[in-house]
């Protein structure tokens, strides 16, 4: 017991191992740009403070997105999604499976679940016992269920899910400008440095290394970011682009896309004064969300003539699972 205790308190402690490294790489380059750059290399004053000042803008933008990426606490579902007492006991007691998924669609009809497992089957998590509320998913390394989950990040040491999703959108932005400035301003000092131009060797090697770092980071982040950028755009996780959801009647990997504009707002909100900063601006609580086949139901001209031309091509293999959701969203 205490060796299984020991041996959980190293692997938590191994998991801030990446967080660490971040935080290095991140000081080291502050030190070197402030330090050898701005106050050692630059000789002109006025470059010197317009320098100095963009930098400390994206900087704290960027520590900001990553510490509240950090420690944004994923958000669990809320008390009705769990079994009561009876209705545990009841399904505990029953032997028979057949019967065990009827107990728990009984359960789901007095909540707003309309995703189903892959065989029809009503979702629900044996480990936290609980009905998963759509978009919702077990996490094997938070051990919890995460409202909308996008993945477990090593980066942040968390869970990336409908609370700090905006955050690690804004993070990965923050960081893709931040090392895209840095690259831009030190490029000239590179080249004056490599050619001989300057010889201070102490910031010689803060500036040659911050260079290749710099675009190293920008060029792997630049991949990510718009891999993410895609997502939002068609309103789906890293899990739903794998693994479409699925409803009563079929899978519809477009089933939460409301248009661009929309998917936008389910993440960043509405008030865009907020888009770009890290303050808690998401639509809805990470119960529910709006689905495309209600919505179109409701106002078939919703989409425009490109977006329908853009889902016809991407939805051609579930043209009847599409179809099919639309008739549950009715029925409801």
């Amino acid at each position: 017991m205490a060796l299984s205790r020991g041996l959980r308190c190293c692997q938590r402690a191994f998991a801030w191992l990446p967080v660490l490294i971040i935080a290095l790489v991140v000081l080291w380059s502050y030190y070197a740009y402030v330090c050898e750059l701005c106050l050692v290399t630059l000789s002109n004053p006025v470059e010197k403070v317009a320098y100095l000042i963009i930098f400390h803008i994206l900087f704290v933008l960027f520590v900001w997105t990553y510490w509240k990426s950090i420690f944004t606490l994923p958000v669990q579902p809320g008390k009705k999604y769990h079994m009561s007492y009876a209705d545990k006991e009841r399904y505990e007691n029953e032997e028979r499976p057949e019967v065990q998924r009827q107990i728990l669609a009984e359960i789901a009809r007095k909540l707003p679940v309309y995703t189903r497992t892959g065989n029809g089957g009503v979702r629900f998590c044996d480990r936290c016992q609980l009905i998963k509320p759509d978009r919702c998913h077990h996490c094997s390394v938070c051990a919890i269920c995460v409202l909308k989950m996008d993945h477990h990040c090593p980066w942040v040491n968390n869970c990336i899910g409908f609370s700090n999703y905006k955050f690690f959108l804004l993070f990965l932005a923050y960081s893709l400008l931040y090392c895209l400035y840095i690259a831009a301003t030190v490029f000239k000092y590179f080249i004056k440095y490599w050619t001989g131009e300057l010889t201070n060797g102490r910031s010689k090697f803060h500036v040659l290394f911050l260079l290749f770092v710099a675009v190293m980071f920008f060029v792997s982040l630049m991949f990510l970011f718009g891999y993410h950028c895609w997502l939002v755009s068609r309103n789906r996780s890293t899990l739903e682009a794998f693994s479409a959801p699925v409803f009563q009647n079929g899978p519809d990997k477009n089933g939460f896309n409301l248009g661009f504009v929309k998917n936008l707002q389910q993440v960043f909100g509405e008030e865009k004064k907020l888009w770009l900063l890290p303050i808690a601006s998401s639509q809805g609580d990470g119960h529910f969300f709006p689905m495309r086949a209600l919505c179109e139901a409701q106002n078939p001209l919703l989409a425009s003539e490109e977006q329908w031309e853009d889902d016809r091509i991407d939805e051609e293999p579930h043209d009847s699972g599409e179809a099919s959701s639309l008739a549950i969203e009715r029925e409801t």
